[in-house]
C-alpha cells in the first residue's frame, strides 16, 4: 500500500464537498484526525454550547467513516504540534486541511508548515470566495459590505459541490475517547433544550430539506421569532457539517432568483464576516473606529446579570436570553434587539456581552460574532449608527414577537397581544387576571427605554468631544 495521506478536519466536519477529503482520498489510502486544540485560540478556546455540539458532530463523522471502513482519530494538545506528530507516526506522504482565517487558525497554519514544508496542502472551501479575492477596481480590500457583496456576485454562483469521494484507509493510530474530552454540559438548568438540534453531516442535510419549505418567504419570516421563517443552518455553517456551496445551490435551484436573493445575501455576509476578520484579527477585541476606545462603558454585574438571565422586565429581550441560555440559538432579530438593549441601555462594554454570545450559542463563529456586536454599537468598520439605539417594546409589537414571548416568558403567557409586550402599561385588571404581579412573578423594566436612550445618547456625545 501506499503512504497514507493525513485528513485534518477543523471546522470542516463533512465528506462531502470537502476538498482536503477529495484530495486525501485522490492520492491514497487515508487517515481522518481532528485535533482538540484549546491552547492556541488562548481566549477564543471554544465555548461550552459549542463543545457539546463538537461532541455529537465528531460521534457523527466518526460513525460515518466507521460505515466506509475507516476510523476518526482523536488527538488533544496544540495542532502545530499534535498534526506533525501525527504526520510523523503515520509517515504520511501529505496532509491535507481546509484554510480558515481565525488568528489561531492562522498559527496553526504556520506551525504546522513550519515542520511540515510542502507536505501541508492547505484547500479552499469554507467560503464562497476566500478572503482576499473579492477586491476592489485597484485591488484593494473592501470594508463596506454593499460593494463587497456587489463585487462577490460578479464570481457567483460558486462551484456546484463535490460529491464525497470513495476513501480506502491506512492504519490508523490509537487515539483519545470522545468522552474522555468531556465536551458535554454539566450545569443542570443549561442546554435543557439542546435536543432540537441534530448535529452532523446528515441533519445538515435535513436541515437545508426543512429550510426550502420556507425558503420562498424568507425575507419576511426571518424577522418574525414566532414564526419558523429562519434557516437554522448557522450551526451545521459554523462547523462545517455543509459547504456553504451546497447551501447556495439547494437554494438557488429550488427557489425562484428574486425570492433566493435575500438568503444568499446572508451567506455573502458570512463571508463578508471572514474577510473583515481576515483584515482585522482582533476584531473580537478592539473596535473598529477610534472613537470607541475612549467610550465610558459602565461597570453593571447586576444589569449584566439580569440581561443574562432573561430578567430585565422587557419582555423580547428575556424571551431572547433564555432561548439563548435552553437552546444555544437565538433568533437574528432578537440578537441585534438584545444586544441593543446590552450595550446602549445598560452601557455594558460590548465585550462583555460578545463573550457571553461566545460561550452560550452552537453557532459561535468569531467574525460572524465580532462583526455583530461590533454592528450593533455601531463601532465596526461597517456597522450601525450608535445613535440607533432599538426600542424593545415597538421591536417587539412590529415583528409580532406575542407568540414568542408566550414560549420563552410563560409567566407573561395569558396577557393579550395588545399587552404581552410592555407589561407594565397594562391596566390593573388585565394583570390580575393573567396572572402577573410585577416585581413578583415578573420583573419591572431595569431602566426606562426614554432613560436608557438618553443617557446611551449623552455618552456617545462624551466621547465624541
Amino acid at each position: 500500500m501506499s503512504a497514507p495521506h493525513l485528513i485534518w478536519f477543523r471546522n470542516d466536519l463533512r465528506l462531502a464537498d470537502q476538498a482536503a477529503v477529495v484530495a486525501a482520498a485522490t492520492a491514497g489510502p487515508v487517515v481522518a484526525l481532528f485535533v482538540l486544540d484549546d491552547e492556541t485560540p488562548g481566549a477564543w478556546r471554544m465555548g461550552a454550547a459549542q463543545r457539546w455540539w463538537l461532541h455529537y458532530s465528531l460521534a457523527a463523522l466518526a460513525a460515518d467513516l466507521a460505515a466506509r471502513g475507516g476510523t476518526l482519530l482523536l488527538r488533544r494538545g496544540p495542532a502545530g504540534e499534535v498534526v506533525p506528530q501525527v504526520a510523523a507516526a503515520i509517515d504520511a506522504a501529505g496532509v491535507h486541511a481546509l484554510r480558515h482565517y481565525e488568528p489561531w487558525a492562522k498559527a496553526q497554519d504556520t506551525a504546522v508548515a513550519a515542520m511540515l514544508g510542502g507536505r501541508f496542502k492547505l484547500h479552499d472551501g469554507a467560503f464562497l470566495a476566500p478572503p482576499g479575492t473579492v477586491q476592489t477596481g485597484t485591488g484593494g480590500r473592501y470594508r463596506i459590505f454593499t460593494p463587497y457583496w456587489r463585487r462577490l456576485l460578479e464570481q457567483m454562483p460558486p462551484a456546484r459541490p463535490l460529491p464525497e469521494p470513495a476513501l480506502t484507509f491506512a492504519d490508523t493510530p490509537v487515539g483519545d475517547a470522545l468522552d474522555d474530552w468531556q465536551l458535554l454540559p454539566t450545569k443542570p438548568d443549561w442546554a435543557t433544550g439542546f435536543d432540537v438540534w441534530t448535529p452532523g453531516e446528515t441533519g445538515a442535510a435535513d436541515a437545508v430539506q426543512r429550510f426550502l419549505r420556507v425558503a420562498r418567504h424568507y425575507d419576511t419570516g426571518r424577522n418574525l421569532p414566532s414564526k419558523q421563517g429562519s434557516s437554522r443552518l448557522s450551526p451545521h455553517l459554523a462547523l462545517g457539517e455543509i459547504s456553504v456551496n451546497a447551501v447556495w445551490h439547494a437554494v438557488a435551484d429550488a427557489v425562484p432568483a428574486t425570492e433566493a436573493e435575500p438568503y444568499l445575501r446572508e451567506l455573502g455576509w458570512r463571508d463578508f464576516a471572514a474577510n473583515i476578520l481576515d483584515q482585522f484579527p482582533d476584531h473580537g477585541d478592539v473596535p473598529g473606529r477610534a472613537i470607541f476606545d475612549r467610550f465610558g462603558f459602565r461597570d453593571d454585574p447586576l444589569g449584566f446579570e439580569a440581561w443574562a438571565q432573561g430578567r430585565t422586565g422587557y419582555p423580547i429581550v428575556d424571551a431572547g436570553m433564555r432561548q439563548l441560555w435552553a437552546t444555544g440559538w437565538m433568533h437574528n432579530r432578537v440578537r441585534m434587539i438584545a444586544a441593543s438593549f446590552l450595550v446602549k441601555h445598560l452601557l455594558v462594554d460590548w465585550r462583555i456581552g460578545e463573550r457571553w454570545f461566545w460561550d452560550c450559542l452552537v453557532d459561535a463563529d468569531l467574525g460572524a460574532n465580532s462583526l455583530g456586536w461590533q454592528w450593533v454599537m455601531g463601532s465596526g468598520v461597517d456597522s450601525s449608527p450608535f445613535n440607533r439605539v432599538f426600542a424593545p417594546v415597538s421591536q417587539s409589537a412590529k415583528f409580532d414577537a406575542a407568540g414568542y414571548i408566550r414560549e420563552w416568558v410563560p409567566e407573561l403567557a395569558r396577557l393579550g397581544d395588545g399587552d404581552i409586550h410592555a407589561p407594565w402599561e397594562a391596566e390593573p385588571m388585565m394583570l390580575r387576571a393573567a396572572g402577573v404581579t410585577l416585581g413578583r412573578t415578573y420583573p419591572r423594566p431595569i431602566i426606562g427605554h426614554a432613560e436608557g436612550r438618553a443617557r446611551a445618547l449623552a455618552a456617545y456625545a462624551k466621547a465624541a468631544a
